[in-house]
């Protein structure tokens, strides 16, 4: 592990879940996007990876979406 690494967050990453509204697919899927390219390091993909560099965002995405849907109905049902 590199030294640091747990007292350092990416800027560009926002907290998604919020009490009062749900987070929209395209926030969901920006913010996979952001996470995607601070782990692989490409902002944009080269074409040799691009079909993998998108099949992570997705996967991401649909991930996300199903996490902040299971907190919220499992928030909902504790409150």
């Amino acid at each position: 592990m590199r030294r640091g690494y747990r007292l350092k967050m990416c800027r560009s990453i926002v907290t998604l879940r919020h009490q009062d509204q749900h987070a929209t697919d395209e926030e969901i899927r920006a913010a996979a996007l952001q996470f995607v390219r601070k782990i692989s390091g490409y902002r944009v993909p080269s074409k040799k990876n691009q079909e993998a560099f998108e099949a992570a965002v997705e996967e991401i995405a649909r991930s996300s979406h199903r996490l902040l849907h299971a907190v919220t109905q499992a928030s909902n049902a504790a409150g």
